[in-house]
């Protein structure tokens, strides 16, 4: 791919527009001060003293957050909260400009939040303290995915593609139950030009019908495999070609900074990293590649393709320090002609 075509690419984006389906979290960060804390009179425990609250949509929203930052029209489709953290997480969705009338709020389920304390320490030095979480560890009540299946239907032809975020762990507790990936296949079969790209933590082999963009780790359980140390290319292209034949659509492995396997009906690519140097953040690295990988595919790119602009995206996110951070169209071309100076002077 030249600089013409990625242009190309890139200027379609606005045009696009993405239905997500999932788990929309919260984000939470609390910046603590070592310095400021105090001791409590009751517990005679270290308090810790928050100095700053920031709140950005996690999870599915990371997606989000990358697409709106690329230009990318969106709608969400999801469950939370009657609480406090469901008014900040729609409230940030919508400051991106994200469409959340499709969101289903809930007072019996909670807000999905991941709190973060972040701690400076008296020498100027912040690091992440345990991570706290909220989520529901109850199934999906019936009428609720009764809901969100009406509303996928509905929406699946108001727009170019759909992007599924599948983040919870406990099976049938989060957005994604086996009544919602079964609708999603439905409509991947009545609707074969529309685009459906699933991201799943724990269950990514059982999507059917539709484009799979897992991770090393998570393809190789989807198999019934478990990672014992450094895995094999060649294990991973058997894997890879294995969840093609299951899905029968293209299969992107993610392998960090390795780059991006691309497994499709043509064959197998490997799409090479965009190398970084510095300090780097992986949080939220993956949905940085998904986010570039379906706009592209909704743009007319080719899936090698995709992938790289998937790369280039990511390249630019996990430079942003304790955060889950985003590129834009200008900063994705200019990472590309860094890319190709590089190349070029090797």
């Amino acid at each position: 791919m030249d600089e013409a075509r990625l242009s190309q690419l890139l200027g379609q984006f606005p045009d696009i527009r993405l239905l997500v389906v999932g788990d929309f979290f919260l984000d939470k960060y609390l910046d603590l001060d070592r310095g400021l804390s105090e001791t409590s009179l009751e517990t005679g425990l270290e308090a810790y003293q928050a100095v700053g609250v920031r709140c950005s949509p996690g999870a599915a929203g990371t997606v989000v957050n990358n697409l709106r930052a690329l230009d990318v029209g969106v709608m969400g489709l999801g469950v939370i909260g009657d609480d406090g953290e469901g008014y900040e997480l729609q409230r940030g969705l919508k400051d991106q400009g994200v469409d959340t009338s499709p969101l289903i709020v809930s007072p019996d389920r909670f807000t999905p939040t991941y709190t973060k304390p972040m701690m400076r320490e008296t020498d100027g030095q912040v690091h992440e303290l345990n991570r706290i979480d909220t989520k529901n560890r109850s199934p999906m009540p019936e009428e609720i995915q009764t809901r969100l299946i009406k509303r996928l239907t509905a929406l699946a032809s108001d727009v170019h593609g759909i992007v599924v975020a599948d983040q919870v762990p406990e099976a049938n507790c989060g957005v994604i139950t086996d009544r919602l990936r079964a609708a999603l296949s439905d409509v991947a079969r009545s609707q074969p030009e529309l685009i459906i790209a699933a991201d799943s933590r724990e269950r990514i082999g059982l999507f059917q019908d539709i484009i799979l963009k897992p991770n090393v780790g998570e393809a190789l359980r989807a198999l019934g495999q478990r990672p014992q140390g450094e895995v094999d290319q060649q294990e991973v292209e058997s894997v890879g070609t294995a969840l093609l034949r299951r899905t029968g659509y293209p299969v992107f492995i993610t392998m960090g900074a390795e780059g991006v396997l691309v497994f499709t009906k043509e064959g197998m690519q490997h799409v090479p990293g965009v190398p970084v140097t510095g300090p780097i953040d992986i949080v939220g690295a993956g949905d940085s590649v998904m986010a570039g990988i379906v706009a592209s595919l909704c743009a007319g790119a080719q899936p090698a393709e995709a992938a790289l602009i998937g790369n280039l995206v990511a390249s630019i996110t996990v430079q942003q320090i304790g955060t889950t951070g985003n590129a834009s169209r200008g900063q994705v071309l200019d990472r590309f002609r860094e890319f190709i100076q590089l190349r070029g002077n090797r």
